[in-house]
């Protein structure tokens, strides 16, 4: 459903039931004070909250600071601009796959041989960003700060090391950030809606592309 978001929708209070969304975050993590924390996600619930009820389109940052009952320029504070919550939703969200590739079982996690784990990967990430589609593409207004959040930058780290633990030749940065451009958000969406390819077809692609690199075990 979607329509101009009402600030007056705020998210469910807190209950036994919640589900807290997992935070994670590359390097060093970034230190808060205790209320900045919790400012930072009580802003990013409210914000999906809304979200799920009037659509990205019309989320602005006015109506998640009354959502969140804090000031405009909280909002502003925290995020910058509405790129940057766009951006931080997307991180958030973005904590369930990471742990999936970084810690959760072969074969996409650690246990499996590499090449075993680069064929799991783009096929997971492809299904991850069809289900936050809206997101993904409203979080892009500048493509340069793409290649910069810290989710990008893991997941390029992450193909490349995978990339020579499987012996490919070649310079894995630019390999990986080849592999992630065959499977990028906007693309699976032209080529499944306006092209009519399946799914399974942009799986087999990424299964190609990983084993004419050469990956072996």
């Amino acid at each position: 459903m979607t329509g101009p978001c009402d600030p007056s929708s705020r998210p469910p209070a807190p209950s036994g039931a919640r589900t807290t969304l997992p935070l994670v975050t590359v390097g060093e993590p970034e230190r808060l004070r205790a209320d900045a924390a919790r400012n930072r996600t009580l802003l990013l619930e409210a914000a999906s909250h809304l979200i799920a009820g009037c659509g990205v389109t019309n989320l602005t940052m006015e109506s998640v600071a009354a959502a969140a009952g804090v000031g405009k320029g909280t909002v502003f504070r925290r995020f910058g601009d509405r790129t940057g919550l766009l951006i931080a939703l997307m991180d958030h969200r973005e904590g369930l796959l990471q742990a999936a590739f970084l810690s959760g079982p072969p074969p996409m996690g650690p246990g499996a041989p590499a090449v075993e784990r680069l064929h799991a990967f783009g096929p997971a990430v492809m299904r991850h960003e069809r289900e936050h589609h809206e997101l993904v593409l409203a979080s892009r207004a500048d493509p340069l700060r793409t290649y910069a959040v810290p989710a990008t930058r893991l997941r390029v780290s992450h193909v490349a090391m995978l990339l020579r633990q499987a012996h490919v030749e070649g310079h894995a940065e630019l390999l990986a950030h080849t592999l992630l451009g065959s499977i990028d958000a906007a693309l699976v969406h032209h080529l499944t809606v306006d092209r009519g390819m399946s799914i399974e077809q942009l799986d087999q692609g990424w299964h190609d592309l990983v084993t004419r690199l050469g990956a072996r075990a």
